[in-house]
């Protein structure tokens, strides 16, 4: 009426209720979300009245769903359709009708609105498994060496800078892209059609990752097992799977290792433990001798495998609950291990040498080579995992303040880690009298030979050993259940008929995986799951994030992504933000895949040097990934119909803007 109130009719059978709602000031307006629903613009200033007699509850304005604006209804099997129909003198008018439906679907056909897609639990899920996806293994056993080797605390300045110029950024597109459009990583390019072969890229390659990413874990998890014992198996030579060259490493000091280095010698027990006693290494003659799978580590293997599929079974209501322990442990033992680390003879040399200052290491390239790789591999950006995530947030949720919150989490923990780690390098060093650079090292060599060893000759070593396994087997679980929802929730958002038997899917993804990765717990495994590590999310991954940038700033706008974004959080991203997504971004990445390329040598394991038919696969495996993009942009380019023009304006237009590329209106052009 006149006042601004809200008219109803009431009208049989078919239960048609329209309202009107006066647009009272600026903050009130409504719009049509890429979905077709009509949202307020602004949680503020809007007011919608229901009758009574249709039974649908009141919602406060600010418990409006965000999605579909009439979600809770009491009315038996019903649809809530809401169209805005016009807007004229200041007046905007929505029509809603109430229709008799076996289903309960809210919105518009084709729709995905919040009524239909899950949403996490509590906010505190989702911060929960962002942070424990993007924390990972590699924020122990890569970052601490990382920062030692190139410069100690110089290193901080390249990889704080590559942090906010482009780490943050990205995180903030992919968090505020899933959010908005409320799909997974094939789906969500429903902005821009002819980039959905980037999804297919992202989800693929995170499908690779889960091959060998759960051995790791199995990895991790047989230790557990074999650190149940009085005394640990890797402390003394003399056991079954040691050769006639096991040293004690009582007598091995800096005289015995010569010009070598304590990190690379293969005769310690713990060395030994790990290549003799857990891989068989030996027993392997290269990558073309694999052997079958070892009994032990299938088990193992299982055991992750099942521990993930009913992590997942659910999504996120399932999933959002695990992460509750998966994340938050480490942090428990990191800080555990740290104090027991600084109460050890050398420890403070270790750190020392963790901190140490050359600012001359900066003039070198690799440096800063590393501290991009680094800082991008670290947050996971690009693996489908964050739009995954953050597809199941409410709409209106500051995903602005999430990647600034989790990022900078991320970040502290490779940094507080360090600590923790250097500090048992440091007593090594003082152990068997030698530098901190011959016991420093990265990888499953410092996280399954130098530490472990360590924690060997500690009292109580046999708790000190659990605490540690626990810590890595839940760093391992929450990173590759991120990875693999990112593959469950991108297909599933694809294809219906996934998501109708998600847990069947579920299932056969976990299943997949288990079968790829016993290649990996063979004798020669180990040089499989090198190859996956260099090739399956080496470059190809690089590709795939910058073609994902370059989509989103330059063919979907950053103009009108930052709409998106205010639509959904009542500001838009600041300049800096901007100008990151458009040119920052892209010129980082275009950086880190042309040094990558250049810096990638032969593959090599140790003193291995694989075939060149190695190579060769490798190369395959990374392109089997990298070609969704050009082939799905050749294939949606002739599936459109119309002259070139509309076809490439179809490719490059919001698919629920189609009907304006037939009245020539094409924003992009």
């Amino acid at each position: 009426d006149e006042h601004g109130g809200v008219t109803y009719s009431y009208g049989g059978e078919q239960s048609l209720v329209t309202v009107f709602a006066k647009r009272i000031n600026s903050e009130s307006q409504l719009y049509q979300d890429p979905q077709g629903a009509v949202r307020p613009s602004h949680r503020r200033g809007l007011r919608t009245f229901f009758a009574e007699k249709m039974n649908i509850q009141i919602l406060p304005e600010h418990k409006l769903s965000s999605v579909a604006p009439l979600k809770q209804c009491d009315v038996e099997k019903k649809e809530v359709e809401l169209i805005l129909v016009k807007d004229q003198n200041g007046v905007q008018y929505t029509s809603s009708s109430i229709i008799s439906t076996p289903g309960n679907r809210v919105g518009l056909p084709g729709a995905s609105p919040e009524g239909d897609r899950e949403t996490w639990g509590k906010k505190i899920d989702f911060l929960l498994s962002v942070i424990g996806f993007a924390v990972d293994l590699a924020n122990v056993w890569r970052f601490p060496y990382l920062c030692y080797k190139n410069g100690g605390g110089a290193f901080l300045i390249p990889y704080t800078l590559f942090l906010v110029i482009a780490g943050m950024p990205l995180f903030y597109m992919e968090l505020a892209l899933g959010q908005y459009n409320r799909e997974g990583a094939a789906t969500v390019w429903k902005i821009c059609p002819i980039f959905k072969g980037v999804g297919y890229t992202v989800i693929v390659i995170a499908l690779y990752v889960g091959f060998y990413y759960n051995v790791i874990i199995a990895w991790s998890l047989y230790y557990l097992f074999s650190s149940m014992t009085r005394e640990l198996p890797w402390l003394k030579c003399g056991n079954a799977w040691n050769s006639v060259n096991c040293t004690d490493p009582d007598q091995i000091n800096g005289s015995f290792l010569g010009n070598g280095t304590y990190a690379k010698y293969k005769n310690t027990p713990a060395a030994e433990y790990y290549e003799r006693g857990v891989l068989h290494l030996h027993e392997s003659k290269g990558i073309q001798d694999l052997g079958l799978p070892r009994w032990d580590l299938t088990l193992c293997l299982v055991v992750v495998v099942f521990i993930l599929y009913f992590s997942l079974w659910k999504g996120v209501k399932s999933s959002g609950k695990v992460v509750y322990i998966t994340a938050t442990m480490p942090y428990i033992v990191l800080f555990v291990l740290l104090i027991r680390g600084i109460t050890l003879p050398g420890s403070m040399e270790g750190i020392k040498a963790y901190l140490n200052i050359d600012f001359n290491r900066l003039n070198n390239l690799e440096v800063w080579i590393d501290a991009a790789t680094q800082i991008f591999y670290s947050l996971g950006a690009g693996f489908g995992v964050l739009i995954a995530f953050s597809s199941y947030n409410k709409f209106n949720n500051n995903c602005y303040r999430d990647a600034l919150l989790t990022s900078t989490v991320n970040c502290i923990t490779s940094f507080f880690s360090g600590f923790a780690i250097f500090s048992v390098l440091g007593y090594m060093a003082q152990k068997h009298n030698v530098r901190v650079q011959d016991v420093a090292t990265e990888g499953a060599g410092l996280v399954f030979i130098i530490y472990p060893e360590a924690i060997a000759t500690l009292p109580g070593s046999t708790f000190w050993a659990i605490v540690f396994f626990i810590m890595l087997l839940t760093l391992g679980i929450d990173s590759s259940m991120g990875g693999m929802e990112a593959v469950i929730t991108g297909l599933t958002d694809d294809f219906k008929i996934l998501k109708r038997n998600r847990k069947l899917f579920t299932f056969a993804t976990a299943f997949g995986t288990f079968l790829v990765a016993l290649f990996c717990i063979t004798n020669g495994g180990i040089y499989v799951l090198t190859l996956l590590d260099k090739y399956a999310a080496g470059t190809a991954i690089l590709f795939g994030v910058l073609i994902e940038a370059i989509g989103v700033a330059w063919f979907y706008g950053v103009d009108r992504f930052s709409e998106d974004i205010e639509r959904m959080m009542g500001f838009k991203p600041g300049l800096y933000w901007r100008l990151c997504w458009k040119f920052v971004s892209p010129a980082f990445l275009l950086f880190v895949v042309i040094a990558s390329t250049l810096t990638s040598g032969g593959l090599k394991y140790d003193d291995y040097t694989f075939p060149y038919w190695a190579n060769i696969l490798g190369w395959g495996i990374a392109m089997s990934s990298m070609l969704f993009v050009p082939f799905y942009a050749i294939y949606k380019f002739f599936s459109v119909p119309g002259t070139l023009k509309e076809k490439i304006a179809y490719c490059i237009t919001p698919e629920h803007e189609y009907h304006l590329v037939a009245n020539g209106n094409v924003r992009q052009f």
